[in-house]
């Protein structure tokens, strides 16, 4: 061939099979069927043919192209059979074993009457220079990035991170808020921001143009490319935005629809500019393809973000809804309190899930100012833990509040969790165990009372100390303890007194049961830490002792965590009390020590006579009814007989009823003088911070009534005033009798 322009000599004339033959490019023709019909010398060596393999009729997928790009392939061929065009990457595994990238054109191969016969592909190596290299490391690094998060914001953050300033100056996403579009994300590279007023910025509605090349890939669902923005027309969506792209110096740009389960989610744009220096200031097709890519590999992490954020958001809401959101004031505590979810749980075979847990905790108020402390764990994690805890939570209230003693309490919840069991694989029942720590303390008395299903004792903190709470009794698990096995109660309880102005940090072992990252969990090591780190902020509040608990052992949280921290403070507390002898003229002394105590606190006058005379109607109540000795209670099918009631026959035939029949009781009481001599009652007071608890100890086990008093009737009110006056009222069995409370304001509305 002469010099440009000029014409072959005939006798040096090549023919098509000969360009073909010496060309630097694969040419690879196939049937309508993807069929192989023609391959040239340089496939030969791009693929790196099997030698002695006759590829003749076999399918263009045997050439090795990857399996996640098969269906890539597939749609080259049914675009170009349409008449199309069609421009890609595949990655290819060659017949000597090396992966390659192929850069790969396809057009129509048409037959003389205009029909298409088939596809001709030509193909070149896209490892050129390195750039290719270094661009599909790029989007390994995405993938590889975004498969390992789920979090929304986090995953958005994650490309732009990667993109800006390796591939792009600046990155934006914009996503749709029901048939909003906004953005979410704006990156620019060596730190700079847009002016105020200028770009979109995050959170703000975005409005592209209809003829804006963002709305164009949108429209079309596919990649949009402006290789030169300078000469480009409408391409700012408005003249500030085209002011600040001028003044930056954007060279080119491109946007990529977001794409995933069939609905648009968004639109990735990237763009160049002179922010950073490089040797590339425009992208290509090749460009155009990458960013497609990454595009699809970011619609399906965003989706899967999304996806999983709501499962999670739902997942926790339920396990909030069944922990308390927060307590009323109690006279003498202050307390902080967390829940703490655990990570994401990576389920062999399906996934990353969710799960929500069965740690649990409560602070419950019980009569006269005492109040019951909880913390518990139940086996496993998911739905049925969860509600295991919910069910055994609002059980052990019910008991509680009912001012029953820790042991008794954690007998019943044994039963309660073996009643909660749910059939196994092996035609048996699983019976969920449960440990649960149950406490009963008097802020006043600083007198804590508790029962343990084993868990583990809180931590102490008083005078700059931090040590375990010494806990003598730890008994076995709830829901372990076989059905029906005899021998002493499962559950035994034991007291304690608190220092003054102790704190008491009662916790789930996930605080402490955390993996260091690449290791393995050492818990000795995490006791250490969390004694050392909250003696940090032994002297500080109970929110901050909560906040550095929390955080006081790094590490994978593999468990959720319950977290409780109650602080006593009895210089806000006082106590005054007297015994006196269950006869007539004690109701008077009763009476006169309550009025002169409550005047003592300061209390509001009105209140203050309100409050003596309920004092005086339950003193009256112990004086009529109190026995000279406990009584023993037998119950049979006839009903509950105790042992002083036969004696006493009368129209109950044996069985004792408590009832408030005052009429002319308390003139027998005076003359049976001699069988009152034996009989003390104890009247106990307590100041809180706006209220009076008012406590009166006998020693019969009756526990007393509301009684319909007739027209007619003399008696039969009393404890109905204290229900209507009182703010609360009650009664509790006690280990040789029972008490009866009331509760009111110290001042009035």
């Amino acid at each position: 061939m002469k010099r440009w322009g000029e014409a072959f000599y005939d006798d040096n004339a090549l023919t098509g099979a000969d360009v073909l033959e010496q060309a630097q490019v694969a040419v690879i023709v196939t049937d309508r069927f993807s069929n192989l019909r023609y391959w040239n010398t340089f496939a030969l060596e791009l693929f790196r043919f099997v030698g002695g393999r006759d590829y003749l009729g076999t399918s263009l997928m045997d050439l090795g192209i990857h399996e996640a790009d098969q269906e890539h392939a597939a749609q080259l061929a049914r675009r170009v059979l349409k008449g199309e065009t069609w421009e890609g990457t595949f990655a290819v595994l060659r017949g000597d074993g090396t992966w390659i990238h192929v850069r790969a054109q396809a057009v129509p191969l048409k037959h003389g009457s205009g029909a298409i016969e088939g596809v001709v592909i030509f193909a070149t190596e896209a490892m050129r220079n390195g750039r290719v290299e270094e661009q599909y490391g790029l989007l390994y690094r995405i993938g590889d990035r975004l498969a390992s998060s789920l979090e929304f914001e986090s995953t958005m953050k994650v490309v732009a991170e990667i993109l800006v300033p390796q591939f792009a100056d600046h990155c934006f996403i914009d996503l749709y808020d029901h048939d909003r579009l906004v953005r979410r994300i704006s990156v620019h590279a060596e730190g700079w921001t847009p002016p105020p007023a200028s770009w979109i910025d995050v959170g703000e509605e975005v409005h592209y143009p209809d003829h804006h090349f963002v709305r164009k890939a949108m429209r079309r669902m596919e990649t949009v490319i402006v290789g030169d923005y300078v000469h480009a027309a409408d391409v700012a969506p408005n003249e500030r935005s085209a002011r600040v792209s001028e003044q930056v110096g954007v060279t080119s740009a491109i946007a990529a629809p977001l794409r995933a389960r069939g609905e648009t989610l968004g639109v990735l744009t990237l763009a160049l500019s002179s922010l950073s220096p490089r040797e590339k200031t425009n992208y290509d097709g090749f460009d155009r393809d990458l960013v497609g890519a990454v595009a699809s590999r970011v619609a399906l992490a965003i989706d899967n973000a999304r996806l999983f954020e709501e499962e999670r958001s739902t997942a926790l809401a339920f396990q909030h809804s069944l922990l308390p959101r927060d307590f009323p004031p109690f006279d003498g505590l202050t307390i902080a309190h967390r829940y703490l979810p655990a990570k994401p749980l990576e389920a062999h075979g399906h996934g990353i899930q969710t799960q929500v847990g069965g740690d649990f905790y409560d602070v419950i108020p019980l009569s006269a100012g005492r109040v019951g402390m909880v913390v518990g764990d139940v086996e496993g994690r998911g739905p049925h833990a969860a509600a295991v805890m919910g069910q055994l939570r609002a059980a052990l209230r019910a008991f509680a509040q009912a001012d029953r003693e820790p042991g008794d309490i954690l007998r019943e919840l044994d039963e309660w969790v073996r009643q909660l069991g749910r059939p196994d694989d092996e035609g048996g029942t699983w019976v969920p165990s449960v440990s649960c720590l149950y406490m009963v303390y008097d802020a006043w008395s600083r007198e804590l009372s508790y029962a343990n299903a084993g868990h583990q004792p809180p931590l102490l903190i008083s005078d700059g100390r931090v040590e375990d709470l010494a806990l003598e009794l730890s008994d076995k698990l709830l829901g372990v303890r076989p059905k029906g096995v005899p021998g002493e109660a499962a559950y035994q309880q034991d007291k304690l007194t608190l220092p003054p102005g102790a704190t008491l940090l009662l916790y789930t072992d996930g605080l402490v049961e955390r993996r260091p990252l690449g290791g393995t969990v050492d818990l000795r090591r995490s006791m250490v830490q969390l004694h050392e780190r909250v003696r940090e902020v032994a002297n500080k509040d109970v929110e901050q002792i909560a906040e550095v608990a929390e955080r006081a052992v790094p590490g994978e949280m593999d468990d959720d965590t319950a977290l409780l921290v109650v602080r006593s403070h009895p210089e806000e507390l006082a106590l005054q009390e007297g015994w006196f002898v269950a006869e007539a003229p004690t109701v008077g002394e009763a009476r006169h020590l309550a009025a002169t105590t409550f005047a003592n606190w300061g209390m509001d006058r009105d209140q203050a006579e309100l409050a003596c005379l309920l004092v005086s109607e339950i003193v009256t109540n112990v004086v009529i009814h109190a026995t000279p000795h406990p009584v023993s209670r037998e119950f049979t099918a006839e009903g509950v007989k105790d042992s002083d009631s036969t004696e006493a026959g009368g129209d109950l035939g044996g069985f004792d009823d408590f009832d408030e029949d005052w009429s002319d009781l308390l003139e027998e009481v005076a003359d049976d003088a001699e069988d009152q001599a034996g009989r003390e009652f104890l009247l106990r007071l307590r100041r809180g911070a706006e209220s009076v608890w008012v406590e009166v100890f006998d020693r019969d086990l009756r526990l007393p009534r509301i009684r319909s008093a007739g027209a007619d009737d003399e008696g039969g009110r009393g404890l109905y005033l204290v229900d209507q006056l009182a703010s609360r009222w009650g009664s509790r069995p006690t280990p040789d009798g029972k008490a009866v409370w009331f509760e009111i304001p110290m001042q009035g509305d």
